[in-house]
């Protein structure tokens, strides 16, 4: 019986998906990545009101999701969700998956990689829980990141701020699922209305309130220096209304877009794209054995164009 190696991953959304997007691609495992994508999707859809649950309660339909008899078999659980009646939803637990030897890579004959579903899997591996992980890496900035007073704009550049002593936690690559933080401004706050204008040097000179999501305050001052938040005030939306809604209120702001066209309903101009969000594997540097080297230079290999490529993971 060979080693199984524990990956932290998240229970849901974008990341988890991205995840098994590369695992099928590199594992062969394509039938198991749909399905539990599907599943989750359906039941994200089930917990928004958008579409009717077909199989029952929730206690029926994870148990219906969950083949215990099969140890192969992804495995669910519930956790309570955060819209307003905090219903339970049904999100990713565990699935443990074989690693042959046609996969290559020096992966020990008999090797498996269990994915184990958690919260906030860079804290996971910063406890050593997990000498493998994938997370956004927003997470690594919003954590442990030195803020300096120039800005940092690549996610390859996110280790060198990363202080050993406070962490044994490093990223080894991303995953090529790459949306932005971007800049955003009110036509009345642009220079001349001008998009190409609205960017870093924009912010140097610009004095006044600056809308951004309260979990990434740490993030946006990392990405844009501290010398450029000078005479910058943060403002947080309210539950009331979208950010885009609370950036054109505010009139300038940063939030993830993916096409921008929520802002532009809103009447913002688009900006710079100051940094990106991206899936990334990690590793607690501590806990690496040669199997878990070996696993990881698997998981690592690129396939797609991606933000991030640090070192060579060998």
């Amino acid at each position: 019986m060979g080693e199984t190696i524990s990956i932290a991953v998240p229970r849901k959304g974008r990341p988890l998906e991205s995840v098994f997007d590369r695992l099928a691609r590199r594992l062969d495992v394509t039938d198991v990545a749909d399905d539990v994508i599907s599943t989750l999707r359906h039941e994200k859809a089930v917990t928004k009101g958008t579409v009717e649950a077909a199989r029952g309660d929730v206690y029926h339909r994870l148990a219906t999701y969950s083949n215990v008899d099969d140890p192969q078999a992804p495995e669910y659980t519930l956790v309570r969700d955060d819209r307003a009646s905090k219903p339970r939803r049904i999100v990713f637990d565990s699935v443990t998956i074989p690693i042959d030897g046609s996969n290559g890579d020096g992966v020990p004959a008999g090797t498996s990689i269990r994915l184990v579903g958690r919260e906030e899997p860079f804290r996971a591996l910063r406890t050593h829980d997990f000498a493998l992980g994938f997370d956004s890496a927003d997470l690594v900035l919003e954590e442990v990141v030195e803020l300096r007073p120039e800005p940092l704009d690549r996610i390859a550049d996110i280790n060198a701020r990363i202080d050993p002593s406070d962490t044994d936690v490093e990223v080894v690559t991303g995953l090529g699922d790459t949306v932005y933080h971007t800049l955003m401004v009110a036509p009345d706050v642009a220079p001349s209305g001008v998009s190409s204008a609205v960017d870093r040097s924009f912010l140097t000179d610009y004095e006044g309130p600056l809308c951004i999501a309260p979990r990434y305050e740490r993030l946006v001052q990392a990405v844009l220096g501290t010398e450029t938040l000078e005479g910058i005030d943060f403002r947080y939306p309210s539950a009331e209304l979208e950010e885009e809604a609370a950036i054109a209120d505010a009139g300038a702001g940063v939030y993830l877009t993916v096409t921008g066209s929520t802002a532009r309903e809103h009447g913002l101009v688009l900006g710079e794209q100051l940094f990106p969000s991206e899936t990334v594997l990690m590793e607690n540097t501590a806990e690496v054995s040669s199997t878990v080297a070996a696993v990881r230079s698997l998981l690592a290999t690129p396939e797609t164009e991606t933000e991030l490529v640090v070192g060579s993971a060998e």
